[in-house]
């Protein structure tokens, strides 16, 4: 008997360490691509280090077998595979070869995360805190009191809500005045300004601009989506003007502001014009908005656009911003939808477009030692949303490829970095 309980232990330890890891595959065969970065940004927290694999399977996960994560994936419904050493090997040694466009890159330490939110704010109102909430993936609130006290300085990553830099409160003006929520919005940010000591809202966004742009370039990483681009680069052109009328700050504008913007303050776009009609929901033409349709005949049924591929040996940054199961995204609609390719920098790196309609999607660059990625739309499953319109239901969209690109972003700064090749 003792023999038998002893070959049984021998045999239970042969099998230990021949499954030794742990496959979390990214392509068609995973049954919740959204949970799966809960479990790797998960194990990180545990600080066990992942192979996230460019371009193997869509961007699958590797990590050390462990049944803490076995049975996390089984209860958030991820799909994995239990594999020897000697074939997590093979597939390191599979990537590694030249002639592939694939790579291995360890992730090693879970970034501490940032939303820019309003306190009162409801998760659906933005995309990016309600997939991390799916994915379960904690982050705190900031807003512009925590910014301006430098609260930014704790944190390796940030995501800006859908704000309106420029001090406008979205040029909802026209449409919205006389409703509950509009009216709130300026309460609240006339208080905060005046706590903070400025004489006008755009003044106070300015300077979290400013503090925003500050902490990318001492290293950070900054995403944000919707009208959180567009404004947040205007906001910073602007500085010096004044590009609110008098509904928004109670004085008129600076005298032909639109041959006065910088553009060499901005991130991403450069040689726009601004929107001088207070009644027009659109800030300036870097937006698509206004054209999309009527110019390229852009609906529902024909609205997507197409993901660039990267090298993953040679342009590591990119490749995980675009790890994914599809090439061919659905588009959707946002207050900034998208961005004419006419009005991007020329050395910012466009990952994803809808060529057809000349539009620049997904976008990223660097400023001194970090990087930003801009994301047009509002919501990747719900085509127009529309203010206090129901949340969209992640659970019925666990595979949403357009969401996946929110959660490359949330993860790439968990990277090993690697020295640049010569």
């Amino acid at each position: 008997m003792k023999r038998i309980v002893l070959s049984l232990i021998l045999i239970q330890i042969s099998l230990s360490s021949i499954a030794s890891q742990l496959l979390i595959p990214m392509d068609a065969s995973q049954k919740n691509h959204l949970k799966a970065y809960g479990l790797a940004y998960f194990a990180l927290k545990h600080d066990i280090e992942i192979y996230w694999l460019l371009n193997y399977r869509g961007g699958s996960f590797m990590m050390r077998n462990d049944k803490v994560f076995v049975d996390e994936c089984n209860i958030r419904g991820i799909s994995y595979e239990i594999i020897p050493d000697a074939k997590s090997t093979a597939i390191l040694q599979e990537v590694s070869n030249p002639e592939l466009n694939q790579d291995a890159v360890k992730l090693e330490k879970a970034p501490r995360i940032a939303v820019y939110s309003p306190k009162g704010k409801q998760p659906w109102d933005d995309a990016v805190t309600l997939v991390l909430n799916y994915a379960e993936i904690p982050y705190d609130i900031v807003y512009d009191e925590e910014v301006m006290n430098g609260k930014l300085a704790e944190y390796d990553w940030m995501h800006l809500h859908h704000e309106d830099f420029t001090g406008q409160y979205g040029r909802f003006w026209f449409g919205s005045r006389n409703t509950a929520w509009y009216q709130t919005e300026v309460r609240d940010n006339e208080a905060m300004a005046k706590k903070l000591g400025f004489n006008k809202v755009s003044q106070m966004k300015l300077a979290v601009a400013k503090k925003v742009r500050d902490f990318v370039s001492g290293g950070g990483f900054m995403f944000a989506m919707c009208s959180a681009t567009d404004s947040y680069d205007i906001a910073l052109a602007a500085d010096g003007i004044d590009i609110c009328e008098s509904m928004f700050d109670g004085d008129g504008t600076t005298a032909n502001y639109n041959k006065l913007i910088d553009y060499n303050k901005c991130f991403a776009f450069q040689n726009f014009t601004l929107s001088e009609n207070p009644a027009e929901y659109e800030f300036s033409n870097i937006d698509t908005y206004g054209t999309r349709t009527q110019k390229y005949g852009v609906t529902k049924e024909n609205d997507f656009f197409t993901l660039f591929e990267f090298s993953a040996k040679w342009d590591p940054v990119p490749s995980m911003l675009c790890q994914n199961h599809e090439q061919l995204i659905k588009g959707f609609w946002g207050q900034t939808v998208a961005f004419d390719r006419n009005y991007v920098k020329k050395n910012v790196l466009i990952m994803g477009e809808s060529k057809a309609a000349n539009e620049a999607r997904y976008i990223h660059g660097e400023y001194g030692k970090g990087t930003w990625t801009f994301y047009g739309g509002h919501d990747p499953e719900d085509y127009q949303h529309r203010v206090e319109d129901p949340p969209t239901d992640l659970s019925l969209h666990p595979n949403s490829a357009g969401y996946r690109l929110i959660l490359n972003n949330v993860l790439f700064p968990a990277a090993k970095k690697k020295k640049q090749k010569t």
